[in-house]
């Protein structure tokens, strides 16, 4: 299994954005080192959740600090940009970073950001596809036009060329089962953002699997994102979670603001809007926050290096992964404790996760990983 990492960039507490850059661009910077082999990037905007507004441009940042890791997307949120410009970074980014790219797309599900962005959020699905077939095209093909319902693009290149065929490397992350199933009709690997029970996201990618067949792309193995804590102590581990991942679930309530209801109504958000009820409930009774919020932490890891591990034997089990990336900085965590977990996670645990026969990926007959069977 490979293994990367993902600064959060969050503001907590009033913590000034240039000390949180500070913090974490420096583990960032220790992630070669230190045996990663991976480091990713977020797009989000005009809150102080995730304060990554341009993913291409922070990955180039890193492609001239490294050598050796691969420079991910996580996501490139299409409806937001113009494809042409996506494709161009993309490019410029395989390039400059000798081909290390793997690139995620996603849709978006925060109002904030589509108003921010004045794009309609019911347009959102049309054009995620129109924007992702627009962007293979302009890294696979010389030249390319394309006339859809909301881009008209006439012959043009991309240039510089891509040097590592980015487009076999491209993801998409999905929450919804609609979402999954455009995804694999577009070819797309699935990134895991966890969300549901493991249970239900292994059935998901079950019903990816079987489109991906169905529309003739052979199926990759999926990637996961995932919060992480260790800590020496159990206990300190325990009551480090307790507080910060919950933080972290108010964080994405406060950015997202699912309970609002305001999806309800937005075509391709019908998955989103069934979410509000609970949201709102969430708000008016602590107990059931209080199981949320536990719910929420089950899906992620903290404890020991001992039962992180085996939190990530559970997971691989129910999703066989090829890929994991890590939030180690989430919900305002202190930084001696955020540095302390990053450390013991790759003493410990990220030589495991890459060297350990339980991690790796079963093949066939033909050479392909056994994603059917895995899921």
């Amino acid at each position: 299994m490979k293994v990367g990492m993902i600064p959060q960039l969050t503001s907590f507490n009033g913590k000034p954005d240039f000390q949180t850059y500070q913090e974490e661009l420096a583990l960032a910077d220790m992630a070669e080192d230190m045996g990663f082999d991976s480091i990713w990037a977020l797009d989000h905007h005009f809150t102080g959740y995730t304060m990554s507004p341009d993913p291409t441009q922070m990955l180039t940042y890193f492609a001239g600090r490294t050598k050796r890791v691969q420079l991910g997307t996580a996501v490139i949120v299409l409806p937001w940009h113009d494809p042409v410009e996506v494709a161009e970074k993309i490019a410029l980014l395989d390039v400059l970073s000798n081909g290390r790219t793997i690139i995620g797309f996603g849709r978006g599900a925060a109002t904030v950001e589509y108003e921010g962005y004045r794009i309609p959020m019911h347009e959102s699905r049309e054009r995620f596809v129109e924007c992702a077939e627009i962007v293979r095209k302009g890294l696979t093909q010389d030249s390319f036009s394309y006339d859809g319902k909301y881009y008209q693009i006439p012959e043009i290149q991309i240039r510089p060329r891509p040097i590592s065929h980015p487009e076999r490397r491209f993801y998409a992350s999905s929450v919804s089962p609609e979402s999954a199933e455009i995804m694999a009709k577009l070819g797309l690997g699935v990134l895991i953002i966890a969300q549901r029970s493991w249970e239900d996201t292994a059935a998901d990618y079950q019903r990816y699997v079987e489109n991906a067949l169905a529309s003739g792309f052979q199926p990759r193995p999926p990637i996961g994102l995932f919060n992480v804590l260790v800590s020496d102590d159990a206990q300190e581990a325990e009551d480090l979670a307790q507080v910060h991942m919950g933080a972290m679930f108010d964080s994405i309530e406060n950015h997202y603001r699912f309970s609002s209801g305001r999806l309800n109504e937005v075509k391709g958000y019908e998955f989103y809007g069934k979410m509000a009820k609970t949201y709102a409930k969430l708000n008016a009774d602590e107990e059931a926050k209080a199981k949320a919020v536990a719910f929420y932490r089950s899906l992620h890891a903290a404890g020991t290096a001992d039962q992180v591990l085996e939190k990530f034997r559970y997971v691989h089990s129910t999703v066989a992964l090829e890929h994991v990336v890590n939030t180690f900085g989430f919900g305002g965590i202190p930084i001696d404790k955020l540095r302390r977990s990053y450390q013991l996670f790759a003493e410990r645990i990220l030589p495991v996760l890459q060297h350990d026969a339980a991690f790796k990926l079963p093949k066939d007959q033909n050479g392909y990983t056994e994603m059917a069977a895995s899921a």
